[in-house]
């Protein structure tokens, strides 16, 4: 197994309108024993009321699909089950649809080509509540069309530039509190300022932000 294995399984929903798809992608998840598949789904609109009735802890969604298309999907998850982590796999690289599913609230962006491992790794990253996108993902969307420059970040203080390199790492407050020696209220703070500041109001858009402004580089 190639991800830690959490304490407790971590539910699944699959949703893809490719029968062929789904079946390969849950026989290979079948194999991590921390994985829980409590359920399939053809499209978006299926998708959200089996979460409505199961709770899964991360939607794992095709972005392509008749009837609800995952970009639908990805703001009705949002505004209605936003403790469900989406994780987007898709063939589609395209950057503005990348950009558009962040806004969204989606955790995570892999490609389909991704080796399965990847998958796994992926799966186990938005569950612990980070961000997660493949390399190829990551190259469509951090590199910047010429002449469509990031907007400045100026407005924000030298100590919330940090507390953003800090979220766009993943980490949690009470993991900045630590670091920066202040307290997890102030880091709240901070991170409520920044979202004002910014206009942006979802981890993976200020994630998005803060690699684009280059205050974090892509490893």
């Amino acid at each position: 197994m190639t991800a830690k294995e959490p304490h407790s399984p971590v539910r699944i929903l699959l949703v893809d309108d490719h029968p062929l798809v789904r079946d390969g992608i849950a026989s290979r998840l079948d194999d991590e024993s921390w994985i829980d598949i409590v359920a399939q789904a053809n499209n978006g609109e299926e998708a959200l009321s089996l979460a409505h009735a199961l709770n899964p802890d991360v939607v794992l969604m095709d972005v392509a699909m008749p009837v609800m298309d995952g970009l639908e999907a990805a703001r009705r998850f949002q505004a209605e089950l936003p403790d469900c982590r989406v994780l987007i796999l898709s063939m589609h690289d395209d950057r503005e649809y990348i950009s558009e599913l962040m806004q969204l609230g989606a955790a995570g962006y892999v490609l389909k080509d991704v080796e399965s491992d990847e998958l796994i790794k992926a799966i186990e990253t938005v569950h612990h509540g980070s961000t997660y996108f493949s390399a190829g993902a990551s190259q469509s969307l951090f590199t910047r069309a010429q002449g469509n420059p990031t907007p400045p970040h100026d407005a924000l203080t030298q100590r919330e530039k940090t507390v953003l390199c800090r979220v766009a790492e993943g980490a949690c407050n009470k993991d900045i509190a630590r670091a920066l020696d202040i307290s997890v209220r102030t880091v709240e703070t901070h991170r409520q300022n920044i979202k004002n500041k910014l206009d942006i109001y979802t981890t993976a858009g200020l994630t998005r932000y803060a690699i684009e402004s280059g205050l974090v580089k892509l490893s």
